[in-house]
């Protein structure tokens, strides 16, 4: 259900994730950050050996659409045959599907390429915002919000928020030590998932609670 303070919320994260973008896409069109990516990617790739190389290819591999697929799958799973849900798969679904395609959006709007100064993978495509940091805010993202009500305990909710954002901060990271995204363009990407998931979720929100006085109605009528 959605009261007041939930949609003043909502209302306040969807304008400082939306603000948030907007600063870094004025940021990266007139290249005012150039300096701080530099100096960033410097500083991260720095830390390289042959181990972290391959733990952040790790990051990277699960951030993919490919691997991200096949947990949503699982997830899937156990929302229909544990949790019993019906409307949160859709949800789920919903998030997963229309993030790539609102990146591309973006991607094809801005045509940034990506850094030349270290690459330690292969790839092609535009660069900002990135697609990775956008699908691992999404998919996470909505993971605990699926699961947030589920667990009982504050010690339970507080391992599920650091487990979710671990992961959306290393595969971000992952892509930025790899050399295939610029950090303005994680950055980007989180706050343009933020504010998409934003919506998506008041949405849903906004369908169950008109769901639940539909049936208070019905049950009044019915007597």
């Amino acid at each position: 259900m959605i009261n007041k303070k939930h949609s003043a919320g909502a209302l306040i994260t969807g304008l400082v994730t939306l603000f948030g973008f907007s600063m870094m896409v004025i940021f990266v069109v007139s290249q005012r950050i150039t300096s701080f990516d530099s100096t960033v990617i410097a500083f991260i790739q720095g830390f390289e050996t042959s181990t972290l190389t391959s733990i952040m290819k790790f990051f990277t591999f699960i951030g993919s659409f490919s691997a991200m697929l096949v947990i949503v799958l699982v997830t899937t799973l156990f929302l229909y045959v544990v949790l019993k849900h019906r409307v949160e798969i859709i949800l789920l679904w919903t998030v997963v599907f229309t993030t790539p395609i609102l990146n591309w959006i973006l991607k094809q709007s801005f045509h940034r390429a990506r850094p030349e100064l270290h690459r330690l993978i292969d790839i092609g495509g535009y660069s900002f915002p990135s697609g990775h940091a956008m699908s691992a805010f999404a998919f996470y993202g909505i993971l605990a919000f699926l699961l947030w009500r589920h667990i009982p305990n504050r010690s339970g909710r507080t391992i599920l928020i650091l487990f979710s954002s671990l992961f959306i901060i290393l595969i971000g990271i992952s892509r930025v030590y790899l050399g295939v995204h610029y950090p303005s363009d994680i950055i980007g990407g989180y706050f343009a998932s933020g504010f998409w998931l934003t919506i998506i979720v008041w949405v849903f929100q906004k369908y169950k609670e008109n769901q639940y006085e539909k049936d208070q109605t019905a049950k009044r009528e019915g007597l």
